[in-house]
Formats: structure tokens, C-alpha cells, sequence
């Protein structure tokens, strides 16, 4: 099945009315689209309740692509707010537990930063947290290019396939060191995630300042040409794989959903476990 959906559900103003309220946002989203990226996760381990009521809010058989805690990944700066990487990695798992439990949990995602190079100590890295999520799946979206140079791509895809992973593929800017190609692998016959961030170069080298950084990186709107040749490489996906997740996270000009809807039109796909639309009365 192809899943396509967008990353997080709070900004994406073309999906609500404009009176909406932000706790009612996840359940009008799920009319929608059939997936969600959940980014709160990343800046927090989220209360159980948080699971709980998202799970609740989303019909059966709606799917979540949890991004992992940055203190696991290694973005977080300064203090951690755990003891022991064994007590972070563990409440992070405990507050899965209702989508899990739900069956709406398709995989956590492991986005590492952009200094998060091809060394031995961070494949003894991707290891580690392999091993601590036990049998979770879990994609690996990287940063650095080192990953997919010629000396490592053949051996990066293998060690994500030995090791269990799910093989991120991304859609972004080509700038250099902090951005990769797009590889497209699947490596397994069961999940593949693709995240499209969008291909603005400019935004993504000169990101602005650390308030607004998101603003400007994921300012991109994709054309006609640029979603038809994503409609070829699904199809593709969809050949090798059971389960194909889409994201879009081209956010900060409201241009994702947008984007969303027309690849599911160009696909021809129809979602018939999505949460009733609300009526307008006044629509034509």
C-alpha cells in the first residue's frame, strides 16, 4: 500500500477551517491523509496520554512515522533530561505504547544531524540504538553525504539491511557535505520511507537564523514535472515493497499538502479508512 501524508499536522492551514482549535487539528487531518509524521516526539519524550489521545483521534488503520527523541540522535545540546541513555531510550518506547497497541505505529524515525559522519563510533552508534528498540521498526534518515560516497553507499545499505533498519529516501537541495542524494533503495520488501523536503538550495546553505531556520529551508513548492517524476519512482517502490510511507516536509509556505493531494490524485489512489470529512453546506 502507498501511504502518502505530510510531517506533523499543526500547520498546515488549507486542511481547517480558521476557527478550528489546535487540539482538534489531528482528528480533521486524518480526513485527509492516511499518515503523519510526529515531530513533537523529537524535541520531547511525549506523555503517554499524548499517544493515547492521537490514537483515539485517528481512525483504524491510520499510520504514525514517530521521529526519535534528539537526545538519542544526538542533536540535543547540553543537558539531557535522563540519568542513562537505558532510562531515555526507555521512556521513549513506554510512551509508544498506545499507537503500538492501536496497530498505528509504522516505524520510529532516526534522523541524524548533519555532523553525523560515516566513522566507526557512529555505526557502533546505529547499532546501540538498533539493539535498544528491539523489535520497533525503525528508519535511518541521514545527513551527512559521507554515507552514500562511493567508498560506503553499497556498504551503508548493507549495514542498514543487516541490521534491520528501514532505508530513509530523501528528496532535498544537493548543497554539498550536509545534504545527501537521493538513493533509491529500498533494501527491504516490506517498508520503505521517502521524505521530500523540497530543493530549495538557496534556504538550505543559508538557513537565516536559528528562529526562523525552518522558514527558509523548507520554502520550496514542487512543480508539475518535479511530481510526475515522483509518481514514476513510486510506482517503482510500490514494485519492490509492500509498504510505501510518503512524507512531505516541504512546510514553511504551506506548499506540502497541497503537494500531498496532487501526488495521491496523479496516483489515482482513493482512501477509504479516513476519518469523515466535515460537511459545508455552502460548497458547490
Amino acid at each position: 500500500m502507498i501511504y502518502i501524508g505530510v510531517t506533523g499536522w499543526g500547520d498546515h492551514d488549507d486542511l481547517y477551517p480558521p476557527d478550528v482549535r489546535s487540539n482538534e487539528k489531528l482528528s480533521l487531518y486524518a480526513s485527509h491523509f492516511p499518515i503523519v509524521e510526529v515531530d513533537s516526539s523529537f524535541y520531547a519524550v511525549q506523555p503517554t496520554r499524548n499517544f493515547q489521545k492521537w490514537a483515539d483521534e485517528t481512525p483504524e488503520g491510520f499510520r504514525f512515522v514517530v521521529k526519535a527523541y534528539q537526545g538519542m540522535t544526538g542533536h540535543q545540546r547540553g543537558d539531557v533530561p535522563f540519568d542513562t541513555r537505558e532510562e531515555m531510550f526507555q521512556a521513549f518506547i513506554n510512551s509508544l505504547a498506545p499507537i503500538q497497541k492501536a496497530g498505528k505505529l509504522s516505524m520510529v524515525l532516526f534522523q541524524f544531524p548533519p555532523w553525523f559522519d560515516v566513522n566507526k563510533e557512529n555505526v557502533d552508534i546505529l547499532r546501540d540504538c538498533k539493539q535498544r528498540m528491539g523489535d520497533i521498526p525503525c528508519a535511518v534518515e541521514f545527513r551527512h553525504q559521507s554515507w552514500y560516497h562511493e567508498a560506503f553507499r553499497d556498504k551503508t545499505l548493507h549495514f542498514l539491511e543487516e541490521q534491520g533498519y528501514i532505508h530513509t529516501i530523501c528528496d532535498e537541495p544537493q548543497a554539498g557535505e550536509g545534504s545527501v542524494p537521493l538513493v533509491l533503495e529500498t533494501i527491504h520488501s516490506n517498508q520503505v520511507l521517502v521524505r521530500l523536503h523540497g530543493r530549495n538550495v538557496n534556504g538550505w546553505t543559508n538557513p537565516g537564523n536559528r528562529h526562523n531556520w525552518r522558514e527558509v529551508r523548507y520554502l520550496y513548492d514542487y512543480n508539475e514535472e518535479e511530481l510526475m517524476e515522483w509518481k514514476e519512482r513510486i510506482h517503482q517502490l510500490a514494485n519492490e515493497c509492500e509498504h510505501v510511507f510518503i512524507l512531505f516536509n516541504n512546510n514553511s509556505g504551506g506548499h506540502a499538502s497541497g503537494n500531498a493531494k496532487k501526488m495521491i490524485q496523479m496516483l489515482d489512489i482513493e482512501y477509504t479508512n479516513l476519518n469523515p470529512k466535515q460537511l459545508d453546506f455552502f460548497e458547490e
